[in-house]
């Protein structure tokens, strides 16, 4: 990772300060016998560093898009306006989220992220990445906003394959996700808990 800027004083200060306060919070829930225990154990530091590294590095591949949503648009008309040649189960696309269905058009930002795989055999499932969404402070952008991302950007998903997921009435995952492949650029919208590969990037929205 380049870094544009070093951690700044000021932030190593914030942090400190952060967990303070929360250790002060909470004082009265520990004995003083185990806290001096924990505080003589050297790999202590070690963790709770590695903990901070890896949230500020989910956060560090973030890729944001500005999107202009006409909410008027059923689920076909929106995934037939990106011009990509679809592969889509009906009754999915048609009980497809379409985020805020009381406007008839909105704007916002999305943000794409890649989870890192390396050390899950290039394999992540359903229920793991919500987890990674819910890290990361997001949540996981609706179908219709990501369609209108690759109508504005069709060559976005060239480099960056993206996609994302949500549950239909009876529970089941379902996925949107679009690519470039042989036979051009595509969507495909379907009912899947097979999970995802690491080539992947999903899209989110803030909390």
């Amino acid at each position: 990772m380049t870094l544009s800027k070093m951690t700044t004083a000021g932030q190593v200060d914030k942090a400190i300060a952060l967990y303070r306060a929360l250790l002060e919070k909470h004082s009265g829930e520990f004995s003083a016998e185990a806290v001096q225990m924990v505080l003589g154990q050297s790999e202590l530091a070690g963790e709770q560093f590695s903990i901070f590294r890896r949230r500020v590095e989910m956060v560090s591949n973030f890729i944001t898009r500005q999107v202009n949503v006409d909410r008027s648009r059923s689920p076909q008309e929106a995934l037939k306006a990106t011009g990509r040649v679809q592969y889509t189960n009906g009754e999915v696309v048609d009980a497809m989220p379409r985020g805020d269905e009381n406007c008839q058009s909105d704007e916002g930002e999305v943000v794409f992220f890649k989870p890192d795989l390396s050390e899950r055999s290039g394999y992540l499932s359903d229920d793991e990445l919500e987890q990674e969404f819910e890290w990361r402070g997001l949540k996981p952008c609706d179908p219709i906003s990501l369609s209108a991302i690759n109508e504005a950007d069709p060559a976005f998903a060239d480099e960056k394959p993206h996609g994302t997921h949500w549950k239909d009435a009876k529970d089941n995952w379902c996925f949107a996700m679009f690519d470039r492949w042989s036979d051009g650029r595509r969507v495909s919208v379907n009912r899947d808990g097979f999970g995802w590969r690491g080539h992947w990037w999903f899209a989110g929205v803030r909390k």
